[in-house]
């Protein structure tokens, strides 16, 4: 069992995680909920959030780097705008549009590799900020996209899980290789 939170020491000055790839065990595992928002869950969201931007990407789930607890960070900024952070603490939709829309997704868990999924175009979503505050937020367009694929993360779906099984058992195999040779050297 992975220990909830890692050891992280105070201050933490920018630690970058390590980001966890198929086809390990613990992104297809369901996160628990967290119960208490303190110092240590702040720093563990910093870490996040630096990893995140380092890898680079625009959303990051806590399992994708080995902590089973839901927790997310989200960055849907252009490379032009200044940085938008969001930290979804327990996050939870709540209700979903019936329009949908078709986006190119890719994972930091499953690198180099991109699909068309089709989702809703938007979403209300219900989850505590980094402070314990209960908040709702309607999110519309990329950011629909990016919160449902991170919640997914939280219950073990892969952006893969909704393009065909061919495909997805072709990148799979390509992932497990990578894992083996890199285990052999």
């Amino acid at each position: 069992m992975i220990d909830p939170l890692p050891a992280i020491p105070y201050p933490v000055a920018m630690a970058i995680l390590d980001i966890v790839k198929i086809p390990d065990e613990v992104l297809r595992k369901v996160a628990r909920p967290v119960d208490q928002i303190d110092k240590k869950l702040r720093s563990f969201l910093d870490d996040m959030l630096d990893t995140m931007y380092d890898a680079p990407g625009i959303g990051l789930a806590a399992p994708q780097v080995g902590v089973l607890l839901r927790v997310v960070t989200i960055d849907c900024a252009g490379e032009d705008e200044d940085p938008t952070p969001l930290c979804f603490v327990n996050p939870k939709i709540v209700s979903v549009s019936e329009e949908l829309s078709v986006y190119s997704e890719g994972c930091l868990s499953i690198p180099e590799f991109y699909a068309d999924v089709e989702r809703p175009v938007s979403c209300g979503v219900k989850y505590q900020d980094r402070n314990g505050v209960d908040r709702e937020l309607l999110c519309e367009g990329l950011l629909a996209t990016c919160i449902q694929h991170e919640i997914d993360h939280l219950d073990g779906v892969l952006f893969i899980d909704y393009i065909s099984r061919l495909k997805r058992e072709r990148i799979m195999k390509k992932f497990i290789k990578l894992a083996k040779l890199s285990d052999a050297s």
